[in-house]
């Protein structure tokens, strides 16, 4: 059972009520304030909304930026990594683009689903592992979490991304890197395409907008479920963990930094 100083139980104990469109603001500002009030009310659905349009309008914005011809000649470069399609025709080549073209112009409308199912399931891990240590707060108060958390970062990452991408040359971007924002802020881009795919990826695990979100995380955690800061960390490095191996088992198969 975790062990609290008086002072910090009755601090923890405050109840804040905040209007949603306070947290919104207030959780750049006032994690620790937010999420008391987060804990008393959960929501999340209108960050969700606000991170996974985001998302959704840079792959939009992205995809405008690069162009068909530059899109074809990504997947073109992809698929000739694997083996198994580069000793095929030259034909069956072309109709393999071009299906992962037609993929492509029908999932880049869907990105915004991807990302609230994610949120579903990371908030999942959140309450199972707050619930592991002794955690109070339910299965909403971790989506609550998990949103908030995500949202500074993504916000700040994403609008820069664009910023990144107005004054960017289309031929200068590299798609698969830019999937997750041209707003870089790891060592990832100190290596070029001839690095390990593996080495990048796990080198790009240390970005400052990740451990910006894993800090909100901590703190959500900690006043949600009324468990030691020391409980928090170890659910969000076991988390993090977690993605991380996703990350690199993609990177390794795929041949392609995640």
């Amino acid at each position: 059972m975790s062990e609290f100083d008086p002072k910090e139980n009755r601090a923890s104990n405050e109840i804040v009520e905040m209007s949603e469109v306070a947290t919104l603001g207030n959780i750049f500002f006032e994690p620790e304030r937010t999420f008391k009030a987060l804990r008393a009310k959960p929501r999340f659905i209108l960050a969700a909304l606000i991170i996974s349009l985001l998302f959704g309008g840079y792959i939009l914005a992205l995809n405008y930026k690069i162009g068909p011809e530059g899109l074809r000649r990504e997947i073109a470069a992809q698929l000739e990594k694997n083996p198994q399609v580069s000793s095929m025709s030259a034909g069956d080549k072309a109709q393999m683009v071009e299906t992962q073209m037609t993929i492509n112009s029908y999932s880049q409308y869907i990105v915004p689903i991807f990302v609230l199912i994610s949120f579903a399931i990371g908030a999942l891990l959140y309450w199972g592992g707050a619930k592991a240590f002794g955690g109070e707060g339910g299965y909403l108060q971790a989506l609550s979490v998990w949103v908030y958390s995500s949202l500074p970062p993504a916000v700040i990452s994403i609008l820069g991304s664009f910023i990144v991408m107005y004054f960017k040359a289309a031929e200068e971007i590299d798609i698969v890197l830019s999937q997750r924002g041209l707003l870089h802020a790891n060592l990832g881009f100190l290596f070029g395409k001839d690095a390990s795919p593996v080495l990048v990826t796990l080198i790009s695990v240390l970005d400052l907008f990740a451990i910006w979100g894993w800090i909100l995380a901590a703190i959500g955690l900690r006043v949600t479920n009324k468990i030691s800061n020391g409980s928090a960390w170890a659910v969000i490095i076991l988390v993090a963990l977690v993605g991380v191996l996703f990350r690199v088992i993609s990177a390794f198969f795929s041949g392609n930094p995640s």
